[in-house]
C-alpha cells in the first residue's frame, strides 16, 4: 500500500517542489530592484536556506511530505462546511456569486481560513523558535533576528498550496475565469506577514523568559479565531459591533480581502485593509523593538 501511495503521490510532490523553486527564482529576480547591500542580501540568502530546511524537515520521512499542510487545510474546510452549511444552514450574500449551495460556502470558508491558518501556525511555531535553537543563539555571528521569521515564512508558503487549489476551484466551477484581482494579492500579504512577524518576534522573545507563553498563546488564538468572522459571515455580527470588529481585528479585514480577491473579483474592503495595514505595521515595529531589547541576554538565559 505504501508503495502504491508513493507512486501515485510522486508527481504531486514533484509539482510542489517545482513550485517552491519557482517562488525562490521569482524572489531572486527582484534583487536588482531592491536597494540592499551585500550583507543584507547574505542574510536573505541565509533566511531562504533556513526556511527551505525547515519545510523539508517538517515532513521528512513521511509518504505525503509537503502534501500534509494541504490535507490539513482541506480537512478543516470539510468540517466547517458540514457544520455551518449543512447542519446550521448559514447563508451567504456575495455579489455575483451563487450562494445557494454548500460547495460555494466551502470555498468561501476556505478563502477566509487560509490567512488564519498561516497566521496561527506561524505564530505558534515562532514562540519556540529561540528556545528551540540554543546552539544558534550562543553563536556570536549568527543573526538572531532571522529565527522567528523562519516558521512565519514556512507557514505562509505552505498556505500558498491551498491558495492555488482555491484559485483552480473558483476558476473551474464559479467564475470560469481567473479574476484580475489576484494581482492584488501581494497587497494583502503585506499586513498578513507584518502582523505575524511582529507578534512572532514578541512571543519568541518573551518565551525565553516566560515558558508559559506557548500555552497561553493557544488559548488566546482560540478566542481570537471565534471572534473573527472567518467561519461565519460578518453580517451575523450585531450592527453596532461590525465596524469595531474590522477596525480592531486585522485578521477580519485580511480574511475579507482574500474573499474579495479570489471569489468576488471586486475589492469592497479597502478602508478595512488600510486600517489593518496600519495596525500590522505598528505591531511589527513594537514586536521587533521588544525582541531587539531582549536579544542581548538570550544566550545567558538559555
Amino acid at each position: 500500500m505504501t508503495v502504491i501511495m508513493t507512486i501515485v503521490l510522486r508527481p504531486i510532490k514533484m509539482w510542489i517542489k517545482a513550485l517552491k523553486r519557482l517562488l525562490y527564482q521569482q524572489i531572486l529576480r527582484l534583487k536588482p530592484l531592491v536597494p540592499l547591500n551585500e550583507i543584507q542580501w547574505a542574510k536573505l540568502g541565509l533566511l531562504k536556506t533556513l526556511v527551505q530546511r525547515d519545510m523539508d524537515a517538517r515532513y521528512k520521512g513521511s509518504v505525503l511530505g509537503n502534501l500534509w499542510p494541504l490535507l490539513n487545510q482541506l480537512a478543516q474546510l470539510l468540517i466547517y462546511t458540514y457544520v455551518f452549511a449543512i447542519v446550521l444552514r448559514v447563508k451567504l450574500s456575495l455579489k455575483g456569486v451563487p450562494t445557494d449551495n454548500s460547495f460555494v460556502f466551502g470555498l468561501w470558508l476556505f478563502a477566509g481560513l487560509l490567512p488564519w491558518i498561516a497566521f496561527s501556525n506561524g505564530l505558534i511555531q515562532a514562540a519556540g523558535s529561540v528556545v528551540g535553537q540554543p546552539n544558534l543563539v550562543k553563536k556570536v555571528v549568527f543573526p538572531l533576528s532571522l529565527l522567528p521569521l523562519v516558521p512565519v515564512l514556512s507557514s505562509f508558503l505552505e498556505s500558498t498550496f491551498g491558495l492555488i487549489v482555491l484559485i483552480i476551484f473558483v476558476a473551474a466551477f464559479i467564475s470560469h475565469s481567473i479574476p484580475l484581482t489576484l494581482l492584488l494579492l501581494p497587497l494583502v500579504w503585506i499586513p498578513q506577514l507584518l502582523i505575524t512577524a511582529g507578534l512572532g518576534y514578541l512571543v519568541a522573545g518573551l518565551t525565553v523568559f516566560i515558558r508559559d507563553i506557548p500555552q497561553t498563546l493557544g488559548v488566546v488564538l482560540n478566542l481570537w479565531f471565534y471572534a473573527t468572522p472567518l467561519i461565519y459571515p460578518a453580517e451575523m455580527i450585531p450592527e453596532p459591533f461590525q465596524q469595531w470588529v474590522f477596525w480592531v481585528n486585522p485578521l477580519a479585514a485580511i480574511g475579507e480581502m482574500y474573499r474579495d480577491i479570489t471569489l468576488v473579483g471586486e475589492i469592497t474592503h479597502w478602508r478595512e485593509w488600510g486600517v489593518a495595514t496600519a495596525i500590522a505595521m505598528a505591531v511589527f515595529v513594537f514586536g521587533f523593538w521588544c525582541y531587539k531589547k531582549l536579544r542581548p541576554v538570550f544566550a545567558d538565559v538559555l
